[in-house]
């Protein structure tokens, strides 16, 4: 099973680190926060991704390509015949990365649907490249699995300014983008879905938001389920929520690293 990223966003609330990268690429503990989530997922036995560039894609790009000699020790021969020889190696052996452009100024919805060639399995995973938690996935694509619908989103309970979503015991019934306060559950990304929801809600419109007409048709016609994640969850919008989660791993109290 693939797990779709977007990692496309200009990040515009934490410009004093995304005027020179994206903000998947903003470092928590030495790593970028892609990498954490790509950890998460791999722990969970999902190892195949597809990453949704837009902004600065390229140093995300230049990150991947050159993971082994970042990662691993290097012998170099210079000369006439040079030669590279990696030494020793990482957790991350047997990772496959899909790297698409999905649009500089592209809105999620639109990201998504244009990532639909490399989504050749029928069912498939989505989340943003901004966010951390301890979401069990295993358990998420179980409950998934376990509906028959086309599509879930895990619900969390932080402060309100994302899309509330109303729930129908496990159904979504409608979803709310952004109220100004919540006092119930929000969505915390981390969804699943069927293939067949890219082609029946989503289309090539630039401005196309996913949590907007995608999410608020699929709950209208019943197609939305909901997970509910009790744990840790937190996004990373602002200088404090970085420091936030930049305090919990150098405290080596983060609860988002289920991994050795």
């Amino acid at each position: 099973m693939k797990t779709v990223i977007l990692c496309g966003g200009q990040g515009t609330r934490l410009r004093e680190e995304t005027e020179v990268r994206p903000k998947p690429m903003v470092e928590i503990g030495g790593r970028p926060i892609l990498w954490h989530i790509m950890k998460l997922y791999a722990h969970h036995g999902l190892s195949e991704f597809v990453l949704c560039l837009g902004y600065k894609g390229y140093i995300i790009k230049d990150f991947f390509l050159n993971y082994e000699a970042r990662m691993k020790d290097v012998t170099v021969r210079l000369g006439n015949l040079p030669a590279v020889k990696f030494h020793n190696g990482h957790g991350e052996d047997g990772w496959t990365i899909t790297m698409a452009e999905t649009g500089e100024m592209a809105m999620t919805g639109a990201r998504v649907r244009r990532v639909r060639r490399y989504l050749d399995d029928k069912t498939f995973c989505l989340t943003y490249g901004d966010g951390l938690g301890d979401v069990n996935i295993k358990d998420l694509i179980r409950f998934h699995r376990s509906h028959g619908k086309l599509g879930t989103v895990t619900a969390v309970r932080p402060p309100g300014r994302f899309g509330e979503l109303e729930l129908d015991a496990d159904r979504v019934s409608g979803f709310a983008e952004k109220p100004q306060v919540t006092e119930g559950f929000i969505n915390g990304g981390f969804f699943v879905f069927e293939r067949e929801f890219v082609e029946r809600y989503l289309d090539d419109r630039e401005d196309l938001y996913l949590e907007r007409e995608p999410l608020q048709q699929m709950a209208a016609d019943g197609e939305l389920m909901v997970y509910r994640h009790d744990g840790f969850w937190q996004p990373m919008d602002t200088y404090r929520e970085w420091k936030l989660l930049q305090d919990l791993w150098d405290g080596g109290n983060a609860p988002w690293k289920l991994w050795e």
